[in-house]
């Protein structure tokens, strides 16, 4: 049906299902692409079915989804079906000089290095980043030649140079200012025709050398790089600094010389983009770092999900307000604008939020998350009777709650899903896993402000005061499955209450929360039937994560130990009866022998066997009898 067995978990979590040699969003492997697979109506030479091996292999170098995390095989247990998977190492190529850079932390800091050699040609290359307003790049002196680089003023850079005709001084302006702390690339080349000056993708600003004189560039003095004698020095960061085509080492010379750090920040300009789910890049002198405390993610590009098995009867509660804080002391502020999203006061009315997780159950009915008010306002997401979803706002205004029933699947299957809800005012979006985006509207009558939003709870509603009866229904037995990335605009309770943060005072939970991923993979493909499933279980509850592992401490963990037991009073009972039999007929049984008559008479065994046996001819001859001396 077109559905894959196999597939492979990149840098984002995501599941890819093309293969070496093939592209992105391409379900084939190599052969498939040039047309030589071993069965032409597949398109990887494995899905053949052959009883003999065959071999897809090629390189994944789509760099967005690198590097291979996780390998899930599938169809490996029918009789005679095998597989056996390589993965290779990441191999990166690059110039590793591209951000050897240094930072400039004192006007009088500056490195040194030998003698620039251009005396015909010269060409100089390199990034700057700098919220001072001016100070020099470079310089190197002769007797009366030099070469200067300096950002002269916010909005120009100036190239200048004197080969014994005079100082020679080439400026570009930009439009923009220099001094906004981002990168910026100067390009400065001289030779014996010309000099050129070029910032960023600003237009070329070029000088013709004169027809006659001087064309050699005579340096004696040492090059010195963020400063330049009795001026004042540069302030900033210089990267990847190549002169003449040598890229000069500014980190290595930086760590033995006072005022100057080796390393730059500014890395978030080009590589903040990893920063993902709402992470924030935090800039480093060597390097950047994701800041994932206001997300619902951990892990060093906050891609990994936070969450949690409930076992039946489980429940965490999140008080939006600090405990024993007092109501004059909490000042009202939105969750969305807020810098402390911690504080939330009692007279907060909310006209917007913003709330996803992904989940993933068995059972129905259940209350997957509520958020109660100090007044009568509430929000429920909830998994009806028969396993639809369904979102309810309270917001005041209307006798009934206003209900948004999700009736196309049955969402208690076992299998991860995600949900993600945003209201601004009366405007309600939801989206579930990758399905498009569904808008509705509240009601006329209904208020569009969230009011005095009080504690979120997972799992289960135990709140003071009048309940929706529906859900207090829904509360009996409880959640039993999966929770994770649980956010409320900037609010993350399951973190909160798994990792040590600032708001993990805010958290209650009552019964035994099990950290697990079983509920972080949104399913990305639809179900296979059971008849073409071949990890199909007759068990309706089988449940399969991401990485094609059984749940390890979720629902089969008490099956897993109750199993184990009886097998091991198995094994003894029989171990028991083995040892017994083995006893019983050793000392009770009987046997029977074919033993000759007249043995207890005869000589010999021989004899006795000659005597009994009329047929027996032969005759023992004096001759060949032995005797034992």
């Amino acid at each position: 049906e077109g559905n894959p067995y196999t597939w492979w978990v990149g840098k984002a979590n995501e599941k890819h299902y093309y293969w070496g040699g093939s592209g992105p969003g391409i379900q084939k492997c190599a052969c498939g692409i040039e047309r030589n697979c071993t069965d032409p109506k597949y398109y990887c030479n494995c899905d053949a079915d052959y009883k003999q091996w065959r071999k897809d292999t090629g390189m994944l170098s789509y760099k967005e989804h690198l590097p291979v995390s996780q390998v899930v095989v599938g169809d490996v247990d029918r009789p005679g079906s095998e597989a056996k998977i390589s993965v290779g190492p990441v191999r990166c190529q690059g110039d590793r000089n591209y951000w050897n850079a240094a930072s400039f932390v004192t006007s009088s800091s500056y490195l040194h290095f030998s003698t620039f050699q251009g005396e015909t040609s010269a060409d100089i290359s390199f990034y700057f980043k700098t919220s001072a307003s001016d100070g020099v790049f470079l310089e190197n002196l002769g007797n009366t030649d030099f070469i200067k680089l300096e950002l002269k003023s916010a909005t120009e850079v100036s190239f200048s140079f004197d080969v014994g005709n005079g100082p020679v001084e080439i400026i570009v302006r930009s439009p923009n200012q220099l001094n906004d702390d981002q990168w910026h690339r100067v390009n400065a080349e001289r030779n014996v025709k010309q000099a050129s000056l070029q910032v960023d993708q600003l237009p070329l600003e070029v000088r013709k050398a004169p027809t006659e004189g001087h064309t050699r560039l005579e340096l004696y003095s040492q090059l010195y790089v963020g400063a330049a004698g009795g001026q004042r020095g540069f302030l900033g960061c210089i990267r990847s600094l190549r002169m003449n085509g040598v890229t000069l080492d500014l980190e290595e010379r930086a760590k033995v010389t006072p005022g100057v750090k080796p390393g730059c920040s500014g890395h978030c300009t080009s590589y903040g983009m990893y920063c993902a789910n709402g992470g924030k890049c935090v800039e480093k002198y060597n390097g950047y770092s994701c800041d994932c405390s206001k997300t619902a993610y951990d892990g060093p590009f906050c891609i990994k999900d936070v969450g949690a098995f409930f076992e039946e009867g489980t429940w965490l509660r999140y008080n939006f307000h600090s405990p024993g804080t007092s109501m004059k002391d909490l000042v009202s502020r939105t969750l969305l604008s807020s810098t402390d999203p911690e504080i939330t006061a009692p007279d907060l009315n909310l006209n917007k939020e913003e709330l996803s997780f992904s989940f993933s159950t068995t059972k129905s009915p259940c209350v997957l998350l509520y958020i109660s008010s100090y007044t009568q306002d509430f929000m429920a997401v909830l998994v009806k009777p028969s396993g639809n979803l369904q979102i309810r706002y309270s917001l005041g205004g209307t006798k009934e709650p206003y209900n948004i029933d999700v009736d196309h699947r049955n969402m208690a299957n076992g299998q991860p899903h995600t949900v993600n809800i945003t209201r601004n005012g009366r405007d309600i979006v939801l989206q579930l896993d990758h399905y498009p985006p569904t808008s509705y509207s509240l009601p006329t009558a209904s208020d569009i402000q969230f009011n005095s939003p009080k504690a979120l709870f997972l799992g289960k509603v135990i709140e003071i005061g009048k309940i929706d009866q529906d859900i207090y229904k829904y509360n009996t037995p409880g959640f039993t499955g999966c929770l994770s990335r649980v956010q409320f605009n900037q609010i993350a309770p399951l973190k909160a209450a798994l990792r040590p943060t600032n708001t993990s005072s805010h958290v209650h939970i009552q019964g035994e929360l099990v950290e697990s991923n079983c509920g972080a993979s949104p399913l990305t493909i639809p179900p296979m039937s059971a008849a073409t499933d071949p990890w199909h279980l007759d068990s309706a509850s089988a449940d399969f994560p991401y990485n094609g592992q059984a749940i390890g401490d979720g629902v089969n963990r008490n099956s897993a130990i109750i199993g184990g037991v009886i097998a091991v009073v198995i094994f003894t009972i029989l171990c028991t009866l083995v040892f017994l039999i083995r006893y019983m007929f050793r000392h009770k049984g009987t046997y029977h022998t074919n033993e000759a008559k007249g043995a207890e008479s005869a000589e010999s065994a021989d004899a006795a066997i000659m005597n009994n046996d009329p047929n027996f001819t032969e005759t023992i001859d004096e001759s060949k009898k032995e005797w034992l001396i």
